[in-house]
């Protein structure tokens, strides 16, 4: 495990793609940690720095250990064959006055297989916090499996937190509307598919990385 102190009013902020992640970080006063963790297919306009996720886990811990302290964590796995990804995440506010966001999102196809574990613990000294733990996933086969176990640990009363997860299929709705005007059927998931995708890929910092994904879910 990769262990780091991000220091009163630095910043970290890393992407990583299809490599697996094991990382501790502590934060001090006023600290900015951002991360992002891509699973994605190689065919990327850069198949050197984009290859297949094939039983990839990973897992981050972040300890708030000063206040004023800002945590974002994103996860994108988009899964074909038989690839299969776990993301876990731990995020410990020991003390008030931080925030955290965390945004996970799978995209399951064929017998992909994907797991979300996430633990989002508030102290009882930990008062002021404001935290968001949200994981939703598309599964495009019925052969794909997803599991998925957000957990919440909250022992402070002055706190913001909220959790959420969804597992389901494209808007069969939404893919009728978008049939009846002229969207040929695999267009038309893909245009869902990539609309899903698109909050994650937004919040992306690197410009080439994001580049790199935007022209992935915009092929044909």
């Amino acid at each position: 495990m990769e262990s780091l102190i991000v220091h009163s009013g630095e910043v970290f902020e890393h992407v990583f793609v299809n490599e697996p992640v094991d990382l501790h970080i502590v934060q001090e006063e006023g600290s900015l940690v951002r991360i992002h963790v891509l699973n994605l297919p190689k065919d990327l306009k850069d198949p050197k720095d984009f290859k297949d996720p094939k039983d990839i886990h990973n897992t981050i811990t972040v300890e708030q250990v000063g206040t004023g302290c800002r945590t974002e964590i994103y996860g994108l796995a988009f899964l074909h064959g038989d690839e299969s990804v776990t993301t876990e995440t731990h995020v410990h506010h020991l003390v008030g006055g931080g925030s955290s966001d965390q945004l996970i999102k799978f995209v399951l196809d064929d017998h992909a297989k994907g797991a979300f574990l996430g633990d989002l613990k508030i102290n009882p000294n930990a008062q002021q916090v404001e935290a968001h733990q949200t994981n939703r996933n598309i599964l495009l086969s019925d052969d794909a499996q997803m599991r998925t176990r957000p957990q919440l640990e909250i022992y402070a009363d002055d706190v913001q937190a909220t959790h959420g997860a969804s597992t389901g299929q494209l808007d069969e709705s939404a893919l009728f509307y978008m049939q009846q005007r002229g969207i040929g059927i695999q267009k038309a998931r893909q245009l869902l598919v990539n609309a899903f995708m698109m909050d994650v890929i937004e919040t992306i910092s690197d410009e080439n990385i994001k580049t790199n994904c935007l022209t992935f879910i915009e092929r044909d």
